[in-house]
């Protein structure tokens, strides 16, 4: 589907007629990462679910014309606190949000939103808060340099780059390690995802793109003292990519947020924490 200067990958799922639900996938993830009996329980629950690949994301446009990123030279300059110049901005992928909500011909629609996701949505609730109706914010953050860091091997994992010869190793290595020790993956369905999704499509390019934008993207507290709207904002107690003190710190930013904190999740979406995703999603349309 057509959004401004890009073509972005879409698929829709549930009832024609049903309340528009907005997924937001997180960094370097493709719209078949959610787990497809997620998006039938919310299909189920009367929302029509709208999934798309970010831009230079899986099937939608690439932007490999923006050049190689130099994602060791953004570590370094954003480690000595120095300006960052992103290929793209979180503001402008919440744009296309933004556009694809007005494409499918709708006025606004509820956000969910994960990880990178999260960020992404709440630019769009600031950015675009007329398009927005209930806005989840899902295992994510409001940035900011106080915040504790990524588990030391799962920072290791997100900073290396394989080849796509390596990366189903490396996919089941870094998803095993992000995920939630209460609920463990079974290793054939992860393995079977990761193959899944590395066949449609592989752009390591795209997730540095991506890494360098939230990077750039600094502290977003200030602004989101102002978003006077309910939000649903859910974290895992064993989230070893964001620790907990990030859902914290974006529940107490957000003035009219409910925090829900989870035991033994970590950062992924595990079958048994569906129906309170779907539970979460409902409070916030309601």
């Amino acid at each position: 589907m057509r959004v401004g200067a890009q073509e972005l990958a879409v698929a829709l799922d549930g009832p024609a007629q049903g309340e528009p639900l907005l997924l937001i996938m997180g960094l370097g993830l493709q719209l078949t990462s959610w787990p497809i009996e997620l998006v039938q329980q919310l299909a189920a629950a009367g929302f029509r679910v709208i999934r798309y690949d970010h831009r230079d994301i899986g099937l939608s446009s690439s932007c490999d014309h923006l050049g190689r990123p130099r994602l060791a030279q953004a570590f370094w300059r954003h480690a000595f606190h120095l300006p960052l110049q992103p290929p793209y901005t979180l503001a402008e992928l919440a744009d296309d949000a933004a556009g694809l909500i007005a494409a499918l011909g709708l006025e606004a629609a509820q956000v969910a939103g994960i990880s990178m996701g999260g960020m992404v949505a709440q630019h769009l609730a600031r950015r675009h808060p007329q398009r927005v109706r209930g806005l989840n914010l899902w295992m994510t953050s409001p940035g900011g340099r106080l915040l504790p860091p990524p588990r030391a091997d799962v920072l290791r994992l997100l900073l290396s780059r394989p080849d796509r010869a390596g990366y189903q190793a490396y996919g089941e290595r870094f998803f095993q390690a992000i995920g939630s020790p209460a609920y463990p993956s079974d290793p054939a369905e992860l393995r079977a995802r990761v193959a899944h999704n590395l066949a449609r499509s592989f752009r390591p390019q795209a997730t540095a793109r991506q890494l360098i934008a939230i990077a750039a993207d600094g502290d977003r507290r200030p602004w989101l003292r102002q978003l006077q709207r309910p939000v649903q904002v859910l974290h895992g107690l064993a989230d070893p990519l964001l620790p907990i003190a990030h859902g914290r710190a974006l529940a107490k930013a957000l003035p009219q947020a409910q925090l829900t904190e989870i035991p033994g999740w970590g950062h992924d979406l595990p079958a048994a924490l569906h129906p309170m995703l779907v539970e979460a999603v409902q409070r916030a349309a309601a």
